[in-house]
């Protein structure tokens, strides 16, 4: 893509400050017109969705659940459970229960659960399917749910007993139903994704919290998994088979369920009458902290084995030993973002953490043989104890199981960096902290401590105490400076270990060795790479390389995004097993390959994979070997070259090392010039600037005028097919103050002149991003999509400042045919991600001053 300001015959004069005012606020208009038009499209299309939030909204402000939690008569007249289905023969009530709200909480979630996931439904499935699949469900999940606690009360299950009298308003029952039910209807990849994450996150609400609302929403759940694959057999819409995931999504799993196991905890502990299976692990992390005075005084009154352990719990209370109880829940948080980019040390960590969890979890177990049975089984108490030891276990064996996605290792230098940082920051806060306990040894209670004291006090400063059980004989001191250290150098350690982490999983080793780069330019000359192809000898780019030598793909990763830089590098037999071998080289290494400036010959590649696709310009070619400037189209070329002519201007074809040094200095400064106009950031990636003009292997072609004054200048990137140039590609192009109107025509002219005589395949204007080529007569333009409305956007906003859409018209001067290039890429997640990255790439230093300058000139 060429690197220019926007040439042409002139440019009229600039606006006047009302014409410039009536500009911005047209753009503004036009840009609330396009987002209104955008809006009333999105609601057209999910009318159940957006009907469904507008009647639960509705019926919330009439039931006063808006403003507050449903009042007693709202929940015997409308609420679903035992007592007000079956026992008051209130019928209507697991319909009811499907369009009310709980409370105000329950309101926003279930407004945006009814415009995002039952519109994820409503556009796999149809709106009329989707409206009868939320309501048959969402009355069936509520129904077997009854049913199931009214046979287990009767046989005196205790969760059943627990929660006979309990009642449910929830929409989310027949949403999370009807959502499961579409996932049947969707590509594989977002089928087990939503399969995955959805009943993840319902079994974290009936594993840890347990109430009736948790449970109807699992079974409609389970029921629209079924109906679901039943509906898309009978219709013959049943996806693929359900693939298996490559090491990405793999991890990308693990990592969400690692991370809903975490968050697990933290509603047992929200939820006072929790009565989930694993609700008893949430007591523990927030019963670990009792009152040390309460505890003294009793021990004191009635010494007992468990008075040493409880005092050593009380010992460590305080705001930072509260922190310190729920470090095992953020590590595991904190590893899960490892997990998904494929480290291994996230893997060893976060499986010594769930191994730690079983340990509380035996604490549990022990908590649950104490716990009042009022008449229960002893069988059930202990399976709702021994479930807080085998989960996380489980777990921890799932991820040995699956220890072969996590290979991403750091390197060597930022492993030796996270080692020095942890124990030098253990090391310290160690020292201090006994230090500063020896100094105060006296004020310790029920004892002065001694050095041994101090030493064997230690695990208790930096592990959580529900860890300890009845470690050593505790001691508990009572200065105030000895108090907030022996709080808080325990959390303060876990932060630094924490931020050390995460800069252990940002490291990546160079991905480019010594030789690359010829390596690089040698596939080049034998064929591949296309038109653009001579960009991946450009510094900052990484290469990957096949196994045979004979293909290699040119890429750069930013924020765990490759976007690799044109065409494969491929002879064209290998281009379907290069792109393949580059998928699966970065799957490994835990990054989403993106193809950017991808032409056409290699979509069928990308739709075998499933990829997105989606165009990102117009590349512009014109063939030498037919071209000529006769006819009506070539008028306003022909002018230019002729005036030129005229006027007295010469070219030169040259490389960088044949310049003089006069020269040099003329385009270094015609370069530094037009920068400095700009106040805008210079762009990069596919944007070459001066430094790529050095290459000897890039041509120069110079305007010179009669004074031997440079115009003009632009270069030209080579393109080989077996060692020979068969094409070259436009890449910079600068014009000096007071040059000539239409040099710029003049040069590129010339410049296809002088190819034409040296046999050149083909010319390269380069490419034109967020282009669209003009409609052929008679041709209609394709159904707008998402994806190109989203381009025309950035395509107006951006045209301000970088004026692509003057670019192309300049080319179009020209007469090219044109050749769409895409950007391909397999997760559409990430696309935000993507976005990010692309930008990044080609703005990578943008100072704070270039970027005021550049918001400034968007919002013009």
């Amino acid at each position: 893509m060429s690197s220019s300001e926007t040439p042409g015959t002139g440019a009229p004069p600039t606006a006047t400050g009302t014409t410039s005012t009536e500009s911005r606020r047209s753009r503004t208009a036009a840009r609330l017109a396009g987002f209104q038009a955008s809006a009333v499209r999105f609601v057209r299309g999910t009318p159940v969705s957006f009907g469904l939030a507008a009647i639960i909204l509705v019926l919330a402000v009439l039931t006063g659940t808006a403003t507050g939690p449903a009042s007693t008569a709202v929940q015997e007249q409308w609420a679903a459970g035992f007592a007000t289905t079956v026992q008051a023969g209130h019928w209507w009530t697991p319909l009811s229960a499907l369009v009310i709200a709980w409370d105000p909480f329950q309101l926003v979630f279930a407004v945006l659960g009814a415009v995002g996931l039952l519109g994820v439904a409503e556009r796999l499935m149809g709106s009329r399917r989707t409206l009868w699949i939320f309501l048959v469900l969402g009355v069936a999940g509520t129904l077997v749910g009854i049913g199931l606690q009214a046979i287990g009360a009767a046989i005196g299950e205790l969760w059943a007993i627990t929660v006979e009298l309990d009642l449910t308003l929830d929409p989310f029952v027949g949403i999370v139903g009807a959502l499961l039910a579409a996932s049947a209807f969707a590509l594989p990849l977002w089928r087990r994704r939503i399969r995955v994450i959805t009943i993840g996150f319902i079994l974290m609400f009936v594993l840890y919290n347990g109430d009736t609302t948790d449970v109807y929403r699992l079974i409609a759940a389970m029921l629209g998994l079924v109906l679901g694959r039943v509906l898309a057999r009978a219709l013959g819409r049943q996806r693929t088979r359900w693939n298996r995931s490559s090491h990405q999504e793999t991890r990308t799993l693990l990592a969400a369920t690692i991370s809903v196991s975490a968050i697990g905890p933290l509603i047992s502990i929200i939820s006072p009458n929790a009565i989930g299976l694993l609700s008893y692990l949430g007591n523990v992390f927030s019963d670990t902290v009792p009152d040390y005075d309460e505890v003294m005084g009793r021990c004191a009154a009635s010494f007992t084995d468990e008075c040493n352990r409880e005092i050593a719990i009380a010992s460590q209370a305080g705001t930072g030993s509260l922190v310190l109880t729920f470090v095992p829940l953020v590590l595991l948080v904190v590893a899960a973002i490892g997990l998904r980019n494929g480290r291994r040390f996230a893997l060893i960590l976060t499986i010594v953490v769930k191994f730690a969890l079983a340990v509380i979890g035996a604490f549990a177990f022990v908590y649950a043989l104490r716990f009042d049975q009022n008449g229960t089984d002893l069988w059930e108490i202990l399976l709702w104890g021994a479930a807080a030891l085998v989960v996380p276990l489980a777990l921890a064996l799932l991820l040995i199981a699956q220890r072969r996605h996590f290979q991403v290792r750091a390197p060597r230098d930022a492993r030796r960096e996270f080692v020095f940082t942890v124990v030098f920051a253990f090391v310290v806060l160690l020292v201090g902290e006994l230090l500063i306990g020896w100094i105060n040894r006296a004020t310790f209670l029920p004892e002065p401590a001694g050095v041994d004291t101090l030493l064997s006090d230690v695990p208790r400063r930096f592990l959580p105490g529900v860890f300890l059980g009845s470690l050593g004989s505790p001691t508990f001191p009572t200065d105030g400076l000895t108090v907030f250290a022996f709080e808080w150098v325990g959390p303060i350690f876990w932060a630094v270990f924490l931020l050390a982490m995460l800069r252990l999983f940002a490291a990546t080793g160079p991905a480019t060795h010594q030789g690359d780069g010829a390596r690089i330019r040698q596939l080049l000359k034998q064929g591949g790479g296309g038109t653009m192809g001579f960009m991946a000898t450009w510094p900052g780019n990484d290469y990957w390389f096949a196994d045979d030598g004979r293909s290699a793909v040119a890429y750069r990763v930013i924020n765990g995004i490759a976007i690799t830089m044109s065409d494969p590098i491929a002879p064209g037999s290998d281009g379907r097993s290069t792109i393949r071998g580059f998928a699966e080289f970065c799957d490994a290494n835990s990054w989403i390959p993106v193809f950017y400036s991808v032409h056409e010959q290699y979509l069928p590649v990308f739709a075998e994979l499933d990829w997105q696709v989606m165009s990102v310009g117009e590349e512009t070619l014109m063939h030498p070997p037919t071209f000529e400037l006769t006819g009506k189209p070539w008028q306003k070329v022909r002018q230019a070259l002729n005036r030129g002519i005229k006027e007295g201007l010469t070219t030169l074809w040259t490389t960088w090392d044949e310049l003089p040094l006069a020269m040099v200095n003329e385009i270094t400064s015609i370069s530094e010039q037009w920068v400095a106009e700009k106040e805008l950031p210079e762009m990069g990636f596919t944007l070459g600037a001066v430094e790529e003009l050095k290459d000897p292997e890039v041509a120069l072609m110079l305007a010179i005028g009669p004074d031997g004054r440079l115009q003009a200048i632009t270069s030209w990137l080579p393109s080989y097919r077996d060692g020979r140039v068969v094409g070259w590609t436009i890449d910079f192009m600068r014009r000096a103050d007071g040059s000539l109107n239409g040099v710029m025509e003049f040069l590129i002219a010339s410049a296809a002149l002088h190819m034409r005589e040296t046999g050149v395949e083909v010319l390269s204007l380069s490419g034109a991003p967020l282009a669209t080529k003009p409609l052929r007569p008679g041709e209609t333009p394709p159904p707008a999509t998402a994806m190109t409305r989203l381009m025309d956007f950035l395509a107006k906003t951006l045209e301000p400042a970088y004026g692509f859409s003057s670019l192309f018209r300049f080319k179009a001067k020209f007469n090219p045919t044109y050749e769409t290039i895409y950007m391909t890429y397999s997760d559409p997640l990430a696309l935000p991600l993507i976005g990010t990255a692309v930008g990044k790439a080609y703005l990578p230093d943008v100072s704070p001053k270039e970027a005021i300058a550049l918001v400034r000139t968007l919002s013009r």
